[in-house]
């Protein structure tokens, strides 16, 4: 519900002149009774603290035995840090949102936002000591912890999140990070992170009422230092839907903005309602994706893995070469390296495509300030049967392009809103036949461009993992960081029982790429 205020007129003491006036005392003592039953209705129902909106409730209520909902990070730091210097630095800065001193309150209506009154930074700042491993042979280890900390949930008596530190690790230390989704998405989260680093400014104590037209506090400096450029970044990439998108993203978060404008742009109205029809009817009627090794019940174990960065500027350079962006080349890295992998286990994939969900942000730039899920989901087909690497580039291209203009991220986004409105039962029925329609989740997050440090050790390695839902048993990332391109994988282990060995796929998909662009004719039009 949204509540205008508008301001108050001085109230002058005099007797009342007219039966209006005279029924103020009145009118005053229904507006105190009927408080009383509603504070007393809400104490019924534990309708208390800040609600959490109906999106962050369906992801909340999307945990299940196969899947959490954890965005699970990493950062390799060198020298080592110590666990007293990451406390006081998350002291200063991580806990200026009020989020993360919150803990998740479930009620007959969804879930509201309380202060954690046992709240102890020891229960989520903790120490870890990896089995010893040969030379060569550590990152072994972080991944199979990383692996199984993606399978623990987290303690719901308290806030949703835990830092996990190694403090030794191949001379210097690993952080792994665990946030559960319903706080907020990945594009939210990664500014959050980003509050810790050294050289940026620690984000202001937080308002205590609500937002001004001038955004004050902890959300303000995350919007104004990186949800916007990171925002920008994404809509210069994908150019989803421009103005109409966003108008109607509005009209979809603030219905009566639509009813107040009137006849005044009925048409354009119209157009939007058509074209978001067409988008929601292609949305609901998708097919069953391809049955392949990857496509099934996940069980209730997980790997993870990643390779070697790449160079960011030869990603580039092919891509200018080709006249493609960087995201259609490293697209048709990941569908060849997924077709390369099954092709290994020995299965055919000529003419065979996957579908992968690729999230979307959708937060308006000023309502940036705000935590939570506001982001919606693209579905894109993967042609992990086209062996030729220019081909298959050439056709990632075509098909990113048809998503230019499309309405299905808002569509989805919608369609978590309605989830949340629902009982767990009915929403898991709700969200599973999207589930059946998808193989993978695929994100792709231009990071920080020079290596960050915290508390004086450099970030050497940042890579992230984002969680999938229902039966989705495949997660890819894309993580752009200091010049270079890494990709990740979490895999269900019944599913994907090797994920090191498709994430070897990914560099000799993007060498053959490259190699054969080399060998193209210069000065032809490549279109």
């Amino acid at each position: 519900m949204v509540t205008r205020l508008s301001k108050t007129r001085p109230v002058h003491s005099r007797p009342p002149t007219s039966e209006h006036d005279a029924a103020g005392p009145l009118a005053g003592m229904a507006h105190g009774l009927q408080k009383q039953v509603g504070d007393a209705m809400a104490g019924l129902l534990g309708l208390h603290g800040p609600r959490m909106s109906k999106v962050d409730t369906a992801w909340l209520r999307m945990d299940s035995d196969t899947n959490l909902m954890l965005i699970v990070g990493v950062w390799v730091l060198r020298p080592h840090l110590s666990r007293a210097a990451l406390c006081q630095r998350i002291e200063e800065r991580l806990l200026k949102f009020p989020r993360f001193r919150q803990r998740v309150v479930e009620d007959a209506a969804g879930a509201s936002w309380m202060d954690d009154p046992d709240f102890d930074l020891a229960h989520h700042v903790v120490t870890e000591k990896l089995p010893r491993m040969p030379r060569g042979r550590e990152q072994e280890a972080l991944q199979d912890r990383l692996a199984r900390l993606t399978m623990e949930p987290l303690d719901k008596a308290h806030p949703l999140w835990q830092f996990h530190l190694v403090e030794h690790y191949k001379g210097g230390s690993a952080l792994m990070v665990r946030i559960h989704h319903c706080i907020a998405d990945g594009i939210a989260l990664i500014g959050v992170t980003q509050t810790l680093v050294d050289g940026g400014s620690a984000p202001p104590e937080p308002a205590h009422h609500h937002y001004s037209a001038n955004l004050q506090g902890a959300e303000a400096w995350l919007a104004d230092t990186w949800i916007k450029p990171v925002t920008g970044l994404t809509v210069r990439a994908l150019q989803l839907a421009g103005e109409s998108a966003a108008r109607s993203m509005q009209w979809l978060v603030q219905p009566q903005k639509g009813v107040e404008q009137g006849l005044h742009g009925s048409l354009e109205a119209a157009r939007l309602v058509a074209h978001a029809t067409t988008d929601l009817a292609a949305l609901a009627l998708m097919s069953d994706d391809s049955s392949t090794r990857l496509k099934g019940t996940p069980g209730h174990h997980k790997g993870v893995a990643w390779c070697a960065p790449i160079p960011l500027v030869e990603v580039k350079a092919v891509g200018k070469a080709l006249n493609c962006s960087v995201n259609d080349v490293l697209l048709s890295c990941v569908a060849g390296a997924v077709g390369a992998y099954l092709n290994a286990h020995g299965d055919a994939t000529e003419g065979q495509e996957i579908r992968a969900m690729v999230p979307v942000n959708l937060r308006p730039l000023d309502k940036a300030y705000q935590l939570g899920n506001q982001f919606g989901l693209a579905p894109l087909v993967l042609p992990i049967g086209i062996a030729n690497p220019i081909e298959r580039v050439y056709e990632v291209r075509r098909r990113m392009r048809a998503l230019k203009g499309s309405m299905q991220p808002i569509m989805a986004f919608g369609l978590l809103a309605v989830a949340g409105l629902l009982v767990k039962p009915l929403q898991d029925a709700f969200l599973g036949l999207f589930a059946r329609k998808t193989t993978a989740v695929i994100t792709n997050v231009p990071g920080p461009r020079e290596k960050i440090h915290l508390c004086g050790c450099t970030v050497e390695e940042n890579l992230f993992w984002v969680p999938q839902s229902g039966t989705v048993g495949l997660g890819i990332s894309i993580l752009s960081y200091a010049g270079g391109v890494q990709f990740g994988v979490v895999a269900d282990a019944h599913l994907c029982p090797d994920p090191q060995a498709l994430i070897d796929q990914f560099a000799p998909e993007f060498a053959k790429l490259s190699t054969v662009t080399l060998m193209l004719p210069w000065g032809e039009d490549k279109s």
